[in-house]
């Protein structure tokens, strides 16, 4: 526990505290103007009308241009009218506009952590893992992306007489749907690779954190990218989601696993690829060698970040019953501890929900888990005194099947304790589901941490850490097993996949048929031997 923590008051046994609001603090009368919204829609389709609204309060944030199928047709037109001169320009141009947003997006930071405070209610730390996440990706593909690019040679059927190039071609117009819980990351953070792959994006953001998106469109217009290479529409997911997938070249969806099947079925009618980030329970083991103290504190960033809407955050703690009691008194501990609040400031450790379907779903988890006998060992209460949508950060024990939340999603802040015996029987556990898109693994021995990892079947996983460092860590892939999703992001897969892979061959000297006067049997033998003195050299 923190000084600050400790000197908070509580205003009531067995609640959260509450994080003061600094004085001066802005509002969103200050942030959202209605210059500030003119600026950003500047250029959007859409000739409807619809609003966005704060978690904080549940009042109007901004009246935003409503897109209809035909506006996303006209979205389309605009973007690949612009795509072919964009990707006419060089790799090193078009990566120059990602290295000068990753500047821009740091030096304007306030702006935006404003907006993705307002639009999703979370914590302003949590914000800033967004803003980090992004500035991440814009430097690594503004570094990396000639590297990723470049034509590739590789050895020809018939070595010296083939030659043979590996090019990389733009697939296009990316459609891309991006969800509301991680406004700036999930939307621009997926969209830089395609564009300096070269390609033209059309985006539908979640209408309720629209306006990140769109603040991050105009600092990508204002880095250097032409404006029509960029378009976002707005609307219904239902509505507007399904014309994005008729008409993209490619598709890249993060959502739940029951809209992303429907995205998957909606490109494979029309023979087009599609990344998909889905669903998650993801598992927490703490082994009996732990650091229970440096567990328990790290089990508060995984569980709780963002009031616990995030992807890869942790809803399973499997924890060994030689270290459970200590763990779960210092978790407890702290998870008691942290103050919650709605200003646009640093301070709070934990927001609020988004929506009220986000609050109906957690309260539904926990009242059932707690009617069928779960332990209520932290929070499981509401909190409108500090906003509509505010609920306590929650741990549950002796949770068991069939509530709901022992195998649900909840995608809030609740957690279920599990304790077990032996490390075969946590990672059965942990791998008991059908999802797979992140897990954590907690030991003072990295050898065994590692060896666990190797076991866990989830796309990315964490050795003492909940799921920053290899979220964080844009060299490598990050994405989901089983139910989890299709495809990856970050890395060599996070950019080729807006691409085309093109052979071009050239053969010399010779035909690769008979010639020289040969027969078709003498070719047959001659191509025989070549064969297996190929082996014989070793070539590839």
């Amino acid at each position: 526990m923190t000084d600050s923590q400790a000197s908070t008051s509580t205003p009531a046994a067995g609640t959260n505290p509450v994080a003061p609001a600094p004085a001066g603090v802005r509002t969103a009368a200050d942030v959202v103007t209605p210059e500030v919204i003119a600026r950003l829609t500047r250029g959007v389709a859409g000739s409807g009308r619809t609003a966005n609204h704060t978690p904080f309060t549940g009042e109007k944030l901004a009246d935003l241009p409503e897109s209809t199928p035909e506006d996303v047709a006209t979205a389309f037109e605009r973007a690949r009218a612009a795509q072919g001169a964009w990707a006419a320009t060089s790799v090193r141009a078009r990566a120059a506009v990602l290295l000068r947003f990753h500047d821009l997006v740091l030096s304007r930071q306030a702006e935006v952590l404003d907006l993705i405070q307002l639009e999703t209610g979370k914590a302003r730390l949590h914000a800033h893992e967004e803003l980090q996440a992004v500035a991440v990706c814009a430097r690594h593909y503004g570094r990396r992306a000639s590297a990723y690019l470049k034509p590739k040679r590789h050895t020809g059927v018939v070595p010296t007489l083939t030659k043979v190039t590996e090019l990389r071609q733009p697939r296009g117009v990316i459609g891309q749907i991006a969800p509301w819980n991680y406004p700036l990351e999930l939307s621009v953070g997926d969209a830089l690779p395609a564009f300096v792959s070269g390609n033209a994006v059309v985006m539908k953001p979640d209408t309720e954190t629209a306006l990140t998106a769109l603040w991050a469109r105009d600092l990508l217009i204002e880095a250097g990218l032409p404006a029509e290479v960029f378009q976002i529409v707005l609307g219904d997911g239902p509505v507007v989601g399904p014309e994005v997938v008729k008409h993209a070249d490619y598709v890249s969806f993060t959502g739940s696993t029951r809209t992303g099947r429907e995205v998957a079925r909606g490109a494979a009618a029309r023979l087009v690829g599609v990344s998909l980030e889905l669903g998650g329970k993801n598992a927490m083991l703490v082994l009996k060698d732990a650091d229970v103290e440096k567990a328990a504190a790290g089990a508060v960033r995984a569980c709780f970040s963002s009031a616990g809407q995030l992807c890869i955050s942790i809803e399973r703690l499997y924890v060994h019953e030689s270290v459970a009691d200590d763990f779960v008194a210092r978790f407890a501990a702290r998870t008691k501890a942290m103050r919650l609040g709605n200003s646009l400031a640093y301070g709070a450790d934990m927001g609020s929900l988004v929506g009220e379907r986000q609050l109906e779903t957690v309260t539904r988890h926990v009242a059932e888990a707690v009617e069928k006998g779960a332990k209520l060992v932290a929070g499981g209460a509401a909190r409108p005194d500090i906003g509509p949508l505010f609920y306590e950060p929650t741990i549950l024990d002796g949770v068991e099947a069939p509530m709901a939340v022992c195998n649900e999603e909840t995608f809030g802040p609740v957690v279920s304790i599990y304790r077990f015996t032996d490390e075969d029987e946590a990672v059965a556990l942990a791998n008991a589901t059908p999802y797979g898109l992140n897990s954590s693994v907690w030991t003072k021995d990295s050898r065994r941490g590692h060896q666990v990892a190797a076991r866990l079947r989830t796309g990315t996983v964490n050795i003492n850490e909940g799921y920053a460092p290899a979220y964080g860590s844009v060299q490598s892939p990050m994405g989901g097993m089983k139910d989890s999703g299709l495809g990856r992001r970050h890395g060599s897969e996070g950019i080729l996949k807006y691409t085309e892979a093109q052979t071009v061959a050239q053969q010399r000297l010779i035909p690769l048929a008979p010639s020289f006067g040969m027969d078709d049997a003498k070719y047959a033998a001659f191509m025989t031997r070549s064969l297996k003195a190929m082996k014989a050299f070793r070539l590839r």
